[in-house]
């Protein structure tokens, strides 16, 4: 059985075992080991090397006798001239402890990355990697990589009884080398190659081994962030997020991508001279396939190796917050592919998916669906959300695809799904397991954030778990979104039959903590560029643009917008290529840019444009109900009183002496113009002083008389 790979436990005959000797009460020592390729092995005893004899072809040796060996016990291997001093792999003692087993079956070792995978680390005195999988239903697993030619046979590994942990430490490894778990499968024998659910590292595609790597031996420099990070309120604090994905925000000259250490350079500047206060990055854990834009995860625990190291990595998000700006990691617990050297049917079961596809797949996807229900697959995902929180320092999580989630017959036929114990088509596990992600963040990361993104009614989706939330942070507005691009995308001339969209979404707009998205997912797939959505000739396109970037930052909620939208990329975007930067070099382009770059720090400055974002008080109409001239007017409104006014007009056509009800008498400033001539606009607008006068309009005491420009936002603000 050791020799074809079969053994169960091979740990109990291999390595140092004293016995008795037939017919006799004296006790002596038996030691044995199979290492293919070998001509000889001598082991150490208190009286000497001591030669094995070879009992096996194939490369099994075996010595008895009564001097005592000390364990772990040092061998030579002898391979024809060349002598390699070594310890013998299966004569150390089981690392793994009970409790971490007991934690493990419960779902609740928030750590188990630490425990899993491959850990350089020192046993019993001597350096090496303790490797360690979960596979329940395998018959036997090893460890197999460059350090043993691949070769199965070598280095199987002991388990832990019914945990379904398997565990083995070999001496002498160090890091860097590379490694997969080849599995026996229990009822047919067949044998597959999988790669590590808990890597650290893999080797560049097409290649898919992992590497051993240490887990964390970057200096960090952010104690302050993260105690400032820890203090602040966030529920009232600016947040105005850049949505990137690294491989094709820019590239190099020869189209090559830029490492982690280029873009906290390039990227985190632009970022902060734009304006936002926060970079979210589409998934950056590793993935085979540039297309998938990293939501088909392989490698959970790995840093995509296409940009650099973990530690450069961390060089990124340090940088980022010596920069004052916090970094969003898009996460995937939703689905995983069905690579066969990944996680699908692992140990030749489903294991991490469920075996019915009517629960375990996602057709439209073509991907797995994780079983919730169970413990050992609850652990892995908390654990390594707990993994990218707690070893780069992510400040929050933008967990994608929510709703499929919650849902059983997301997406499916009536004849395609199971309901809940209940009936009902709501996926109680995985709402169990959303409650305790989001539970375990805030406990353990204090000011780290968790954003829903979810496409439906569900209720309280970023309320406590305490009081019977699933307990994000905050949601993606997508109803707000779809309705928003929905009424520009209509010409001018028939947006006054569509008004309604743009007013409709305060009637819910306070029910959760929402952020207003204009992600990547809209602008691909054939639903154009930002700026190709836009009605009109070329004048009418920016100037819609401009007005669209101006109603979101000036609308009740958090935001985000993904690069490219900030300068007006005409062209849909492209994973494989950068985005257009020399279309800055048109004046257009560059005003869209600069727009861009004075709302965000108007809206980072100006308290009543972000401090009450999630609460009613925040905000009062002045009018919502000229459709006729397609006009929108506003108030924002700070803890502190303070207040601006925001006026938008929809069409092309300017408004002369339109009154506009004001909160309070005085005389107000036009601090933003979107039609002003340096953003590309027409340049119509209303100086610097706009005095009140005591005329009852909307339903204010005060009032001013104004020219709202063509196709606009401007925001003015009393001095």
């Amino acid at each position: 059985m050791i020799l074809d790979a079969t053994h169960h436990d091979p740990f109990s005959f291999l390595g140092l075992h004293q016995e008795k000797l037939e017919k006799s009460d004296l006790e002596t020592y038996a030691f044995r080991c199979f290492i293919p390729s070998t001509t000889g092995v001598e082991v150490d005893t208190v009286d000497g090397w001591k030669a094995l004899e070879k009992t096996h072809d194939h490369g099994f040796f075996e010595w008895q006798g009564s001097q005592k060996i000390n364990s772990p016990c040092r061998i030579k291997i002898h391979q024809n001239e060349h002598i390699v001093e070594t310890y013998d792999v299966y004569s150390f003692a089981p690392m793994i402890t009970s409790d971490e087993l007991h934690l493990f079956g419960e779902g609740n070792l928030k750590q188990a990355y630490k425990t899993l995978g491959a850990q350089l680390c020192k046993h019993q005195g001597v350096d090496g990697v303790r490797f360690a999988v979960w596979a329940p239903n395998a018959e036997r697993v090893s460890v197999i990589g460059t350090f043993n030619q691949w070769d199965g046979r070598v280095h199987p590994m002991r388990v832990h009884g019914s945990s379904g942990i398997w565990e083995i430490f070999i001496p002498g490894l160090e890091a860097d080398a590379l490694y997969k778990f080849e599995i026996r499968k229990r009822h047919t024998g067949n044998i597959l190659v999988k790669t590590d659910p808990y890597g650290f590292c893999f080797e560049p595609r097409p290649g898919s081994a992992a590497k051993v790597s240490s887990l964390n031996s970057y200096q960090w420099q952010d104690q302050s962030w993260l105690k400032q990070r820890a203090e602040s309120e966030w529920l009232n604090a600016p947040f105005n997020c850049y949505e990137a994905h690294l491989g094709s925000w820019r590239r190099d000259a020869q189209g090559h991508f830029l490492n982690y250490r280029e873009l906290a350079t390039q990227l985190i500047s632009y970022v902060k001279e734009m304006g936002y206060t926060h970079i979210e990055l589409m998934p950056v854990s590793e993935h085979p396939l540039n297309e998938s834009w990293g939501y088909q995860t392989t490698g959970y625990f790995g840093v995509t190796n296409r940009y650099g190291s973990p530690d450069d990595f961390r060089f990124f998000v340090d940088t980022c917050h010596a920069a004052n700006i916090g970094v969003i990691l898009d996460w995937v617990p939703g689905h995983f592919p069905k690579d066969d050297w990944a996680l699908a049917r692992f140990d030749g079961t489903a294991l991490y998916e469920h075996e019915d596809p009517r629960l375990g797949e996602h057709q439209d996807w073509g991907t797995y669906i994780f079983n919730y229900g169970r413990n050992e697959v609850r652990n892995f995902l908390i654990s390594n959300a707990h993994y990218w929180l707690n070893e780069f320092h992510i400040d929050g999580l933008r967990v994608d695809a929510v709703a499929s989630m919650l849902y059983l017959d997301y997406s499916r036929k009536a004849d395609e799904w199971l309901p809940n114990k209940f009936g009902g088509r709501e996926n109680l596990d995985a709402i169990e397991f959303l409650k305790q992600l989001n539970t375990m963040v805030h406990e353990e990361f204090a000011g780290a954030l968790t954003i829903a993104e979810e496409s439906t009614s569900w209720p309280m989706v970023s309320r406590p778990v305490y009081l019977g939330g699933l307990g994000f942070s905050m949601k993606w507005n997508m109803g707000w979104m779809n309705d928003t691009l929905a009424y520009f995308e209509n010409d001018p001339v028939h947006r006054r039959y569509h008004h309604n969209k743009l007013t409709f979404g305060q009637l819910y707009a306070y029910s959760e903590n929402f952020v207003l998205p204009f992600s990547h997912d809209e602008v691909v797939h054939g639903k154009h560029s930002l700026l190709d959505k836009m009605p009109g000739d070329a004048w009418q396109k920016f100037a819609n643009l401009r007005v669209l970037i101006t109603h979101q930052m000036c609308s009740p909620g958090k935001k985000l917008n993904f690069m490219g939208n900030e300068f007006g990329q005409g062209r849909e975007w492209n994973v494989n290529a950068s985005l257009d930067w020399h279309l800055l070099d048109a004046h257009w382009h560059q005003g869209i840019k600069l727009a861009n770059h004075d709302l965000n720090h108007l809206y980072a400055d100006l308290s009543a444009l972000h401090d009450l974002d999630f609460q009613m008080q925040g905000f009062d109409w002045i009018d919502c109900q000229d459709a006729d001239q397609s006009l929108l007017s506003y108030i924002r409104r700070a803890r502190d009183g303070s207040f601006v006014l925001i006026l938008l007009n929809f069409t092309p056509v300017p408004r002369e002496n339109y009154r506009l009800g004001v909160p309070q008498a005085g005389e107000y400033a036009e601090i933003f113009n979107s039609d002003a001539a340096c953003y590309g606009g027409s340049n119509t607008g209303n100086g610097t002083a706009i005095k009140t006068e005591q005329i009852s309009w909307m339903g204010h005491g005060q009032s001013i008389q104004i020219t709202v420009p063509p196709l606009s936002g401007v925001i003015l603000q009393i001095k």
